[in-house]
Protein backbone atom coordinates (compact mmCIF):
# COMPACT_ATOMS: atom_id res chain seq x y z
CA UNK A 1 0.00 0.00 0.00
CA UNK A 2 2.90 2.40 0.69
CA UNK A 3 4.13 2.62 -2.95
CA UNK A 4 0.64 3.59 -4.08
CA UNK A 5 0.61 6.36 -1.38
CA UNK A 6 3.87 7.74 -2.70
CA UNK A 7 2.50 7.68 -6.24
CA UNK A 8 -0.58 9.69 -5.23
CA UNK A 9 1.49 12.22 -3.20
CA UNK A 10 3.91 12.74 -6.08
CA UNK A 11 1.05 13.33 -8.51
CA UNK A 12 -0.59 15.93 -6.23
CA UNK A 13 2.70 17.75 -5.77
CA UNK A 14 3.23 17.93 -9.53
CA UNK A 15 -0.26 19.28 -10.17
CA UNK A 16 0.10 21.85 -7.35
CA UNK A 17 3.46 22.99 -8.73
CA UNK A 18 2.01 23.60 -12.19
CA UNK A 19 -0.84 25.65 -10.70
CA UNK A 20 1.52 27.79 -8.68
CA UNK A 21 3.65 28.48 -11.75
CA UNK A 22 0.59 29.57 -13.73
CA UNK A 23 -0.34 31.94 -10.94
CA UNK A 24 3.17 33.46 -10.66
CA UNK A 25 4.11 31.74 -7.45
CA UNK A 26 7.79 30.99 -6.98
CA UNK A 27 8.82 27.53 -8.22
CA UNK A 28 9.95 25.09 -5.60
CA UNK A 29 12.86 22.82 -6.26
CA UNK A 30 12.17 19.52 -8.12
CA UNK A 31 11.40 16.61 -5.94
CA UNK A 32 13.09 13.21 -6.06
CA UNK A 33 11.96 10.40 -8.32
CA UNK A 34 9.33 8.22 -6.77
CA UNK A 35 9.55 4.47 -6.31
CA UNK A 36 8.62 2.26 -9.31
CA UNK A 37 5.01 1.23 -9.28
CA UNK A 38 3.81 -2.35 -9.01
CA UNK A 39 3.47 -4.38 -12.30
CA UNK A 40 0.08 -3.90 -13.95
CA UNK A 41 -2.42 -6.68 -14.66
CA UNK A 42 -2.19 -8.77 -17.85
CA UNK A 43 -3.97 -7.23 -20.80
CA UNK A 44 -6.71 -8.94 -22.82
CA UNK A 45 -5.66 -11.51 -25.47
CA UNK A 46 -5.04 -9.95 -28.82
CA UNK A 47 -6.63 -10.96 -32.18
CA UNK A 48 -5.37 -14.11 -33.91
CA UNK A 49 -2.77 -13.20 -36.46
CA UNK A 50 -2.82 -14.18 -40.16
CA UNK A 51 -1.33 -17.49 -41.27
CA UNK A 52 2.23 -17.15 -42.38
CA UNK A 53 3.74 -18.32 -45.64
CA UNK A 54 4.70 -22.03 -45.77
CA UNK A 55 8.32 -22.66 -45.17
CA UNK A 56 10.62 -23.95 -47.87
CA UNK A 57 11.56 -27.62 -47.72
CA UNK A 58 15.22 -28.30 -47.45
CA UNK A 59 16.83 -31.04 -49.53
CA UNK A 60 17.80 -34.13 -47.63
CA UNK A 61 21.47 -34.20 -47.02
CA UNK A 62 21.58 -37.68 -45.47
CA UNK A 63 22.81 -40.83 -47.25
CA UNK A 64 20.43 -43.83 -47.49
CA UNK A 65 21.81 -46.66 -45.50
CA UNK A 66 21.95 -50.32 -46.56
CA UNK A 67 18.86 -52.55 -46.25
CA UNK A 68 18.62 -54.15 -42.87
CA UNK A 69 18.48 -57.87 -42.21
CA UNK A 70 15.12 -59.69 -42.29
CA UNK A 71 13.47 -59.91 -38.91
CA UNK A 72 12.49 -63.10 -37.16
CA UNK A 73 9.18 -64.63 -38.42
CA UNK A 74 6.22 -63.79 -36.23
CA UNK A 75 3.96 -66.30 -34.57
CA UNK A 76 1.31 -67.83 -36.88
CA UNK A 77 -2.04 -66.09 -36.72
CA UNK A 78 -5.29 -67.83 -35.94
CA UNK A 79 -7.08 -69.47 -38.92
CA UNK A 80 -9.47 -67.19 -40.76
CA UNK A 81 -13.09 -67.94 -41.51
CA UNK A 82 -13.79 -70.51 -44.20
CA UNK A 83 -14.56 -68.88 -47.53
CA UNK A 84 -17.33 -69.71 -49.98
CA UNK A 85 -16.84 -72.73 -52.28
CA UNK A 86 -15.16 -71.88 -55.53
CA UNK A 87 -16.51 -72.59 -59.00
CA UNK A 88 -16.38 -76.15 -60.28
CA UNK A 89 -13.23 -76.68 -62.25
CA UNK A 90 -13.06 -78.26 -65.69
CA UNK A 91 -12.64 -82.06 -65.83
CA UNK A 92 -9.07 -83.23 -65.69
CA UNK A 93 -7.32 -85.33 -68.27
CA UNK A 94 -8.13 -89.07 -68.25
CA UNK A 95 -5.72 -91.07 -66.21
CA UNK A 96 -3.60 -93.84 -67.65
CA UNK A 97 -5.29 -97.24 -68.09
CA UNK A 98 -5.02 -99.54 -65.13
CA UNK A 99 -3.29 -102.88 -65.15
CA UNK A 100 -5.14 -105.81 -66.64
CA UNK A 101 -6.92 -107.81 -63.99
CA UNK A 102 -6.41 -111.44 -63.27
CA UNK A 103 -8.36 -113.95 -65.29
CA UNK A 104 -11.47 -115.08 -63.52
CA UNK A 105 -12.48 -118.63 -62.93
CA UNK A 106 -14.29 -120.48 -65.66
CA UNK A 107 -18.03 -120.27 -65.26
CA UNK A 108 -20.44 -123.14 -65.64
CA UNK A 109 -23.53 -122.36 -67.67
CA UNK A 110 -25.34 -125.17 -65.89
CA UNK A 111 -24.99 -123.32 -62.58
CA UNK A 112 -26.69 -120.17 -63.92
CA UNK A 113 -30.46 -119.64 -63.61
CA UNK A 114 -32.28 -120.16 -66.90
CA UNK A 115 -35.79 -118.65 -66.80
CA UNK A 116 -38.08 -120.28 -69.37
CA UNK A 117 -41.80 -120.92 -69.55
CA UNK A 118 -44.51 -122.15 -71.83
CA UNK A 119 -48.24 -122.10 -71.04
CA UNK A 120 -51.44 -122.91 -72.94
CA UNK A 121 -54.92 -121.46 -72.63
CA UNK A 122 -57.69 -123.71 -71.29
CA UNK A 123 -60.14 -121.37 -69.56
CA UNK A 124 -62.57 -119.22 -71.57
CA UNK A 125 -61.63 -115.54 -72.03
CA UNK A 126 -62.14 -113.41 -68.94
CA UNK A 127 -62.70 -109.69 -68.67
CA UNK A 128 -59.78 -107.37 -69.37
CA UNK A 129 -57.34 -107.02 -72.24
CA UNK A 130 -54.61 -109.38 -70.92
CA UNK A 131 -54.79 -112.90 -72.37
CA UNK A 132 -54.25 -115.36 -69.52
CA UNK A 133 -52.56 -118.64 -70.41
CA UNK A 134 -53.54 -120.63 -67.34
CA UNK A 135 -52.19 -124.10 -68.09
CA UNK A 136 -48.49 -124.39 -67.23
CA UNK A 137 -46.40 -126.54 -69.59
CA UNK A 138 -42.93 -125.36 -68.42
CA UNK A 139 -42.05 -122.72 -65.81
CA UNK A 140 -38.35 -122.78 -64.96
CA UNK A 141 -37.53 -120.37 -62.07
CA UNK A 142 -41.33 -119.74 -61.76
CA UNK A 143 -41.19 -116.27 -63.29
CA UNK A 144 -44.49 -116.72 -65.17
CA UNK A 145 -47.83 -116.38 -63.32
CA UNK A 146 -50.77 -118.47 -64.66
CA UNK A 147 -53.16 -116.24 -62.69
CA UNK A 148 -52.20 -112.87 -64.13
CA UNK A 149 -50.80 -114.11 -67.46
CA UNK A 150 -47.62 -112.04 -66.90
CA UNK A 151 -43.95 -112.97 -67.01
CA UNK A 152 -41.99 -110.92 -64.43
CA UNK A 153 -38.27 -110.48 -65.06
CA UNK A 154 -36.07 -111.11 -62.03
CA UNK A 155 -32.76 -111.60 -63.90
CA UNK A 156 -31.86 -108.72 -66.27
CA UNK A 157 -30.93 -109.89 -69.75
CA UNK A 158 -32.05 -110.54 -73.32
CA UNK A 159 -35.28 -112.60 -73.67
CA UNK A 160 -37.25 -114.15 -76.51
CA UNK A 161 -41.07 -114.32 -76.42
CA UNK A 162 -43.49 -115.94 -78.87
CA UNK A 163 -47.17 -116.85 -79.03
CA UNK A 164 -49.53 -118.82 -81.25
CA UNK A 165 -53.21 -118.04 -80.63
CA UNK A 166 -56.11 -119.73 -82.44
CA UNK A 167 -58.92 -117.40 -83.52
CA UNK A 168 -62.40 -117.80 -85.00
CA UNK A 169 -62.76 -114.19 -86.18
CA UNK A 170 -60.87 -110.93 -86.41
CA UNK A 171 -58.03 -110.83 -83.88
CA UNK A 172 -55.38 -108.27 -82.90
CA UNK A 173 -52.75 -109.24 -80.32
CA UNK A 174 -49.81 -107.30 -78.85
CA UNK A 175 -46.72 -108.32 -76.93
CA UNK A 176 -46.90 -105.87 -74.03
CA UNK A 177 -44.10 -104.60 -71.76
CA UNK A 178 -45.17 -102.93 -68.52
CA UNK A 179 -48.65 -102.26 -69.94
CA UNK A 180 -47.38 -100.74 -73.22
CA UNK A 181 -47.51 -102.63 -76.57
CA UNK A 182 -44.09 -103.20 -78.13
CA UNK A 183 -45.17 -105.42 -81.09
CA UNK A 184 -48.71 -105.88 -82.51
CA UNK A 185 -50.12 -108.44 -84.96
CA UNK A 186 -53.60 -108.51 -86.53
CA UNK A 187 -55.54 -111.10 -88.60
CA UNK A 188 -58.82 -110.67 -90.49
CA UNK A 189 -61.06 -113.75 -90.45
CA UNK A 190 -64.34 -112.97 -92.20
CA UNK A 191 -65.18 -116.66 -92.79
CA UNK A 192 -65.00 -117.41 -89.04
CA UNK A 193 -62.76 -120.41 -89.54
CA UNK A 194 -60.11 -121.46 -87.07
CA UNK A 195 -56.77 -119.87 -87.89
CA UNK A 196 -53.55 -119.04 -86.00
CA UNK A 197 -52.37 -115.53 -85.11
CA UNK A 198 -48.66 -115.66 -84.16
CA UNK A 199 -45.96 -113.21 -83.23
CA UNK A 200 -42.57 -112.99 -81.50
CA UNK A 201 -40.02 -110.44 -80.24
CA UNK A 202 -36.58 -110.25 -78.62
CA UNK A 203 -36.62 -107.85 -75.66
CA UNK A 204 -34.02 -106.42 -73.30
CA UNK A 205 -35.47 -106.59 -69.80
CA UNK A 206 -34.53 -105.10 -66.46
CA UNK A 207 -35.49 -106.55 -63.11
CA UNK A 208 -39.20 -105.92 -62.50
CA UNK A 209 -40.28 -105.62 -66.15
CA UNK A 210 -43.56 -107.43 -66.92
CA UNK A 211 -44.39 -109.14 -70.25
CA UNK A 212 -47.86 -110.32 -71.34
CA UNK A 213 -50.12 -110.76 -74.37
CA UNK A 214 -53.03 -108.33 -74.74
CA UNK A 215 -56.00 -108.07 -77.14
CA UNK A 216 -57.75 -105.19 -78.82
CA UNK A 217 -61.30 -104.81 -77.37
CA UNK A 218 -62.99 -104.77 -80.81
CA UNK A 219 -60.95 -107.64 -82.29
CA UNK A 220 -60.57 -110.37 -79.69
CA UNK A 221 -62.16 -113.53 -81.16
CA UNK A 222 -59.94 -116.17 -79.43
CA UNK A 223 -60.93 -119.83 -79.87
CA UNK A 224 -61.64 -121.64 -76.58
CA UNK A 225 -62.38 -125.20 -77.74
CA UNK A 226 -60.43 -128.38 -77.03
CA UNK A 227 -59.41 -129.13 -80.63
CA UNK A 228 -56.54 -126.58 -80.73
CA UNK A 229 -54.37 -124.88 -78.12
CA UNK A 230 -53.17 -121.30 -77.85
CA UNK A 231 -49.63 -121.11 -76.40
CA UNK A 232 -47.45 -118.33 -74.93
CA UNK A 233 -43.71 -119.02 -74.43
CA UNK A 234 -40.57 -117.20 -73.44
CA UNK A 235 -36.99 -117.78 -72.28
CA UNK A 236 -33.76 -115.92 -71.57
CA UNK A 237 -31.18 -115.81 -74.36
CA UNK A 238 -28.37 -114.32 -72.22
CA UNK A 239 -28.05 -112.53 -68.90
CA UNK A 240 -27.03 -108.90 -68.75
CA UNK A 241 -23.27 -108.53 -68.40
CA UNK A 242 -21.74 -106.15 -65.85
Amino acid sequence: MQPRLWLVTGTLAAVLGMVLLEEGVCRAPDGKDGFPGAPGLDGRPGMKGDMGEPGKSLPSTGIRGPKGDAGEPGTPGSPGERGLPGLLGSPGMPGPPGLKGLKGQDGDAMDQPRPAFSASRRSPPAGGSTVVFDNIITNEESHYSPRSGEFTCRIPGIYYFAYQVVSVGDLCLSITKNGEPVASFCDDNNRRLRQVNSGSAVLSLAAGDRISISTHPARSAIYSGSEADSVFSGFMLSPQLG
